[in-house]
């Protein structure tokens, strides 16, 4: 061991894959909650002011304070006991829940019909800091994945934290449509308050191997700030971790796009009811992709598969928008949500093997904040556009009569174009990507990293840290 690592009070059991996989369901059954609130006041909000301008504000919102808030996040994971974290992350959540409930229940329902209502965007407002604060979770996961499970398994275990993910998908996408259509937000936030109370009392029994925190001697500030200048050398020092979060970042501008306009190009073609039972069936691409991942790996290059899958995923939505059919809608989203976790599983597992345990919490706070820092430009920005360019473009301008008798017309159509020239510049830049030589380089460099240590835990992991997976 290093001499300048102090010591890791970590104990390890010999159940760490049964400890992985309660906080896993824990977690699940946190996002379940969380996804659901999200969906339901984006449905709730549109169908209250049939404002896309409203529905890109909420993704807004989310964006911009999942960017803000990411190295903050990690730097609370790198200096706290993993399972400590998650506790606080759901008792925060549960208290900004509890008090939109009290505002929903507290005024007359037709405020919520006016876009520009103080009272509307307030209970947004705390209902996003909710689901906001839930990333705490989607930061110290994968440092328990670290803890947990040995480095030659953890491709499949982020695997299988993506089918997590997809069955929050599943199970949100039906049940918040649901509750939408049955009593507007009622029973949303009554579930959320109880499943958030749940959760915290399960985690209160689950025994995470972790004594103390794991820190570098020297390095870590005595006051625990953020210290964002030591994780922005550490990023530096790593051999193409800038270009791997550069791309992503890269991405997440241009998903922006779909983020903040995807619930109202669905809700223009079916109900609230059909589009959330859809979502429910799409999510099972997200759930089969993860669950084969846990099954086969991403083979022996992720960045390669990176790269790849998002060949496939802009070439699908330069398609399905091509018509305004729910059928190629959903083919092309079923492929899309089937390849997203190995785009994450992909970035998480090469971030695991690069970087140093004791600050994997803020270099994945870090990547999110980054990854996202475009993103709140993207949906701000694209909601007015689609609102008064695209949309119209495509009813009552020239869009019409230039391209209407094949495409169609309407403001799904306005939307559906605005789709296909994000993803074409998607796909162009990823071509580029796979074509150059940082690519090359950067593939080597991992590949060279693999064949050094035999596949095994990577040298900077702490030495008990080592010991422990191992076993």
């Amino acid at each position: 061991m290093s001499k300048a690592a102090k010591t890791p009070e970590l104990d390890f059991h010999a159940d760490n894959t049964r400890t992985f996989l309660q906080l896993l369901l824990n977690t699940l059954f946190v996002s379940v909650m969380n996804f659901t609130v999200w969906f339901a006041i984006t449905f709730y909000t549109y169908l209250s002011t049939k404002s896309v301008f409203a529905t890109g504000i909420i993704a807004g919102i989310f964006l911009v304070f999942t960017a803000a808030s990411g190295i903050w996040f990690g730097s609370l994971v790198d200096h706290h006991k993993k399972k400590t974290v998650m506790q606080l992350s759901s008792a925060a959540s549960l208290t900004t829940y509890a008090a939109a409930l009290a505002v929903y229940l507290s005024v007359d329902k037709t405020v919520f019909s006016d876009p520009t209502s103080v009272t509307l965007w307030t209970f947004v407002t705390l209902l996003m800091a909710g689901v906001i604060i839930g990333n705490i979770r989607t930061i110290a996961m994968p440092t328990l994945v670290t803890i947990l499970i040995p480095e030659d398994r953890r491709d499949k275990a982020n695997g299988l934290v993506g089918s997590a993910s997809g069955v929050s998908f599943l199970v949100t996408s039906a049940l918040s449509g649901l509750l939408v259509a049955w009593n507007g937000m009622l029973s949303t936030l009554v579930l959320a308050v109880a499943i958030l109370a749940l959760s915290i009392v399960h985690l209160w029994f689950v025994k995470v191997p972790e004594k103390g925190v794991v820190h570098i001697e020297g390095q870590e500030p005595p006051d625990r700030k953020v210290d964002l200048k030591g994780t922005f050398r550490l990023v530096r020092k790593v051999p193409g971790l800038w270009a791997l979060i550069l791309f992503s970042t890269f991405n997440n501008f241009l998903g922006g796009v779909f983020m903040a306009l995807m619930d109202a190009y669905g809700l223009e073609l079916m109900t609230v009811q059909a589009w959330g039972f859809l979502w429910a069936v799409l999510s099972t691409g997200f759930i089969f992709g993860g669950l084969i991942i846990a099954k086969t790996g991403l083979g022996k290059n992720p960045l390669k598969t990176l790269l790849l899958v998002n060949v496939i995923m802009w070439s699908i939505t330069i398609l399905f928008p091509l018509q305004a059919s729910i059928p190629m809608l959903a083919i092309g989203m079923l492929v899309y949500m089937y390849i997203i976790p190995y785009a994450e599983a992909a970035e998480q597992t090469i971030l695991q093997r690069v970087v140093p345990f004791e600050r994997q919490g803020r270099v994945f706070g870090f990547a999110q904040s980054m990854e996202q820092a475009a993103s709140p430009l993207t949906a701000f920005a694209i909601s007015p556009v689609a609102q008064f360019i695209f949309i119209p473009y495509m009813t009552t301008g020239a869009g019409v009569s230039l391209i209407g008798s094949w495409f169609g017309t309407g403001i799904n159509r306005g939307i559906a174009l605005l789709f296909i020239l994000t993803a074409i510049i998607g796909l162009a830049a990823t071509l580029l990507a796979l074509a150059s030589r940082q690519y090359r380089e950067l593939s080597a460099k991992y590949l060279d990293s693999v064949s050094k240590d035999g596949g095994g835990n990577p040298p900077t992991l702490p030495k008990a840290v080592q010991e422990g997976v191992a076993g």
